[in-house]
């Protein structure tokens, strides 16, 4: 990792400068920059390091020893807490489909909201429907091994929606839910981006506010390729990562290879 500043002023990103400095030391961490029970540098030597004063780095480590990554000892420096992280969520992208079928079935969904809403202009066009025809939406985060990795807001259209009660959706995917309602899924579209934790998201996902998520949207289609859902997902990145390899056929032509089982996984 470079040693040149990796914070911005406030007047360019909202977020606390401290809250930011904070960000990168836990990612380090998790990383094992410091090794597994190292210590931080000094907080002088890290005030260096991100032009900050040292009241700012004093309050991102307070944060982190909060957090539990560290431990503060008076005259004896701040130490990396070990800690036992799960291992992530498998995911690929070749097999996203059957990935998706495997997900609902390893992991854990609770509902936060349930209802029925006109679309937003998004799930409108994703969806192929009019501004006034209802869809039915779901907010959940989904678990693993009791550990929150995924925030989901789904939108299916009201006629398909209106076979689901929110019980449903708390004990079961959205692709067994089609299935069991004679929808056969038969391909997806995604993109990947990025966006920062609100403080909703961060209390439903347990992370700061400001913290990094991969973002995904994805539009699930039937086999006669007719939309049945769009959904926007937040996933920690500390708990969930993509993986995929790229390699050339006998034409000289790149194409993705799904990653094996265990490569891409909910930590």
């Amino acid at each position: 990792m470079a040693d040149s500043p990796l914070v911005r002023s406030s007047a360019e990103i909202p977020t606390p400068l401290y809250h930011q400095v904070q960000l990168v030391l836990r990612e380090r961490i998790e990383q094992g920059y410091y090794g597994p029970n190292g210590m931080l540098p000094a907080e002088m030597e890290l005030a260096r390091e991100f032009e900050v004063s040292r009241i700012t780095v004093a309050r991102a480590i307070n944060e982190l020893a909060q957090l539990g990554f560290v431990e503060r000892r008076r005259g004896a420096g701040t130490r990396i807490v070990s800690r036992d992280l799960t291992p992530p969520v498998p995911a690929n992208i070749d097999g996203l489909l059957e990935n998706l079928f495997d997900m609902g079935i390893r992991t854990k969904a609770k509902v936060l909201e349930f209802g029925f809403v006109l679309p937003p202009t998004d799930a409108q066009q994703e969806l192929e429907i009019s501004a006034n025809e209802l869809v039915q939406r779901a907010v959940r985060v989904r678990s693993y091994n009791g550990e929150p990795f995924s925030y989901l807001t789904s939108f299916v259209p009201g006629y398909i929606g209106k076979n689901f009660t929110e019980e449903d959706m708390n004990s079961g995917s959205l692709m067994s839910l089609f299935e069991k309602n004679g929808i056969k899924v038969g391909s997806a579209r995604q993109s990947f981006s990025a966006a920062l934790a609100d403080p909703k998201i961060g209390q439903a996902l347990s992370v700061p506010i400001g913290t990094p998520l991969l973002a995904i949207t994805r539009t699930v289609l039937d086999t006669d390729e007719r939309p049945v859902e769009f959904i926007r997902i937040l996933y920690r990145t500390d708990r969930y990562q993509y993986r995929m390899t790229m390699e050339r056929d006998k034409q000289g032509t790149a194409r993705f290879k799904a990653a094996s089982p265990n490569q891409g996984k909910p930590r």
